[in-house]
C-alpha cells in the first residue's frame, strides 16, 4: 500500500468490470482453457497475466502468439463465444463491489466504467444485473472499449481511460479521477492517463504483479474513501 501522503483528493471514479465489479476472470480462465487444450495445449496464469485487461480480440491474438495456435483471433473468438454464453449465465457481483457502488451514488460521486470487453460480451455478462449496468442508477456512462469508435488503443494504453473521463458532463479533469483495477495492463493505462489507481488484484497474478499503483487492496471491502477525498463509510 502507498503511502497515504501521496494520495489526492478526487471527484469522479472510473470501475474496471472484469475481475474487479464482477467475478468473471475465473471463468475466463476455464472457457479458454476448453479451446486451446482442443489444439493439445494450456493456458496457463502467465499467459492469463498477459491477457488481462485487453480487448478481446488483442487478448485472443496474445493467447494464439504464446501457444502456437493454428488459428487467427476471429476463429478463437467464434470458438470461444459459446461458451461464453453459458458460462456468464450466473456471474455474480465481486466481494464489496455493491456496497461501494450504493456508497458512492449516496454521496452522488460521478461513475462511469471503462471496460475492454465488446457489446456481445458485456451483454452476456450483465444479463442477469441489467438493473445496476442497463441504467443510470450507478453509472453516469459505460465506455466498451472493443467497440468504441473514438478508442484505436485498448490497455495498457490510456486512450480508454481518457475518453471516459471525457465523457462525464463536464468532463473531468484526469487528475480528478480514481480508478478501480484489477489487472496489470488496466494499471498501467490509468496511471498513463495521469489517474490515481486502486487495484484489486486477482490471486492467481501476484507472481507476476510488476506495476506500482496507488494502492493495493485485497478487496473492494478494503478501500477506505476518505483516503481520497471521498465521503467514508457509515458501517
Amino acid at each position: 500500500m502507498a503511502s497515504s501522503t501521496s494520495f489526492k483528493p478526487v471527484t469522479h471514479v472510473i470501475f474496471d468490470l472484469d475481475g474487479l465489479l464482477l467475478d468473471t476472470e475465473t471463468l475466463y480462465f476455464k472457457a479458454i482453457n476448453q479451446v486451446v487444450s482442443k489444439f493439445g495445449k494450456e493456458y496457463t496464469p502467465e499467459i492469463k497475466v498477459k491477457t488481462m485487461g485487453k480487448t478481446g480480440k488483442d487478448a485472443a491474438q496474445t493467447v494464439i502468439d504464446a501457444l502456437q495456435l493454428p488459428i487467427n483471433a476471429d476463429e478463437a473468438t467464434k470458438l470461444l463465444e459459446p461458451i461464453y454464453s453459458e458460462a456468464f449465465q450466473n456471474v455474480q457481483f465481486m466481494p464489496g463491489a455493491l456496497r461501494l457502488l450504493e456508497h458512492l451514488k449516496k454521496h452522488s460521486i460521478p461513475m462511469a466504467i471503462a471496460t475492454s470487453s465488446s457489446a456481445y460480451s458485456f451483454g452476456v455478462k450483465i444479463a442477469k444485473h441489467k438493473d445496476v449496468f442497463e441504467t443510470d442508477k450507478y453509472f453516469h456512462h459505460i465506455v466498451k472499449a472493443a467497440v468504441d469508435p473514438e478508442i484505436k488503443f485498448g490497455k495498457p494504453h490510456p486512450e480508454t481511460f481518457l475518453v471516459c473521463a471525457k465523457r462525464f458532463n463536464p468532463p473531468a479533469n484526469p487528475s480528478d479521477v480514481l480508478v478501480f483495477e484489477d489487472s496489470i495492463n488496466g494499471v498501467k493505462g490509468a496511471l498513463a492517463a495521469g489517474m490515481q489507481c486502486v487495484q484489486v488484484p486477482d490471486p492467481m497474478i501476484l507472481k507476476w504483479n510488476n506495476v506500482e499503483p496507488t494502492m493495493i487492496i485485497n478487496s473492494l471491502n478494503d478501500f477506505k474513501p476518505e483516503l481520497f477525498g471521498l465521503p467514508p463509510f457509515e458501517d
